[in-house]
């Protein structure tokens, strides 16, 4: 009569040997394997308010010693930035700018080209935008549309932007070589992100001017945009103008991770800031006074 259950079969003490050691190191490796999901998941945790403002004031001081350091050596900044809607192309730009001189410092968001501008060389129009000695730049999507939106939704001919992702590594080239400091970044959201982001402007008066009827198409057609993302970064990702791709599901993180990345880019730019000496007055403190029909509201 056959028992119900298996007899138990004697092992070779080497195989017993082994098989604790092999259990052994599936036990370190999945420690192991739990510490970097745990690493992972700790460095995708949100930043707080609080410790966003502590980590982003540091950037903006170094920032503002790059400002003067292109003003003393007339140096030229470029820096693209690019991603999918809602990515916080748009947040950045205002991050960076936002304690520079707004005579040194430009972002530039063209809107659809003209009739005329549709008739030019493609990058014709970018051209006028480009930094001169001492400026920055900051371009809330850039010459890259082609690659992009206009792929995607079919605003341009696949001969187009062949011809495109043809020419902008030699339009880059010509740029770098001119002495320009140029910066490529793509921002990255997944869709959930995305849809709540895209709920958050419906939502909000304030933000509802973000919101476009292109950017409710766009949601349908979120893996075609990765595809032509994909085809863009390995056409026009180069030694000398390389893209750099930024986790933006947390603006704050990446935020700070750009502005990071942008400034250890940039070469030693700490020079001596001089202070204005400020006098004293000299006297008694004016106020202001005006005809009566002009009395201040």
């Amino acid at each position: 009569m056959s028992s119900r259950f298996p007899r138990r079969r004697h092992r070779n003490p080497e195989q017993v040997t082994h098989r604790k050691k092999t259990m052994a190191s599936k036990k370190k490796h999945a420690a192991a394997s739990d510490h970097t999901a745990t690493s992972a998941s700790q460095s995708r945790r949100r930043i707080g308010k609080s410790e966003y403002k502590d980590a982003i004031a540091i950037l903006e001081l170094e920032l503002n010693d790059v400002a003067r350091w292109l003003q003393a050596t007339g140096k030229r900044l470029l820096v693209l930035i690019e991603g999918r809607d809602t990515a916080g192309k748009g947040g950045v730009v205002s991050t960076i700018a936002s304690t520079l001189n707004p005579r040194q410092c430009r972002s530039v968001a063209l809107p659809r080209p003209t009739e005329r501008e549709q008739t030019q060389w493609y990058f014709q129009r970018y051209v006028a935008h480009l930094p001169a000695a001492g400026e920055v730049v900051l371009f809330d999507r850039s010459w890259y549309n082609r690659a992009g939106v206009e792929r995607v939704m079919d605003f341009c001919t696949e001969d187009e932007t062949a011809t495109f992702l043809r020419q902008a590594p030699a339009f880059e080239q010509m740029l770098v070589d001119d002495g320009i400091l140029m910066f490529k970044y793509w921002l990255t959201v997944d869709q959930a992100e995305q849809e709540t982001r895209i709920a958050e402007r419906r939502n909000d008066p304030l933000k509802r001017w973000k919101l476009s009827a292109i950017d409710l198409q766009a949601r349908e057609q979120y893996a075609d945009y990765g595809r032509a993302r994909d085809t863009m970064l390995a056409a026009t990702h180069t030694a000398f103008a390389p893209w750099t791709v930024i986790d933006f599901n947390d603006q704050r993180r990446g935020r700070l991770a750009l502005l990071r990345h942008l400034l250890d880019g940039i070469p030693e730019h700490r020079i001596p800031e001089v202070l204005i000496d400020i006098p004293p007055l000299g006297h008694a403190p004016l106020t202001e006074r005006l005809e009566k029909r002009f009395t201040p509201i």
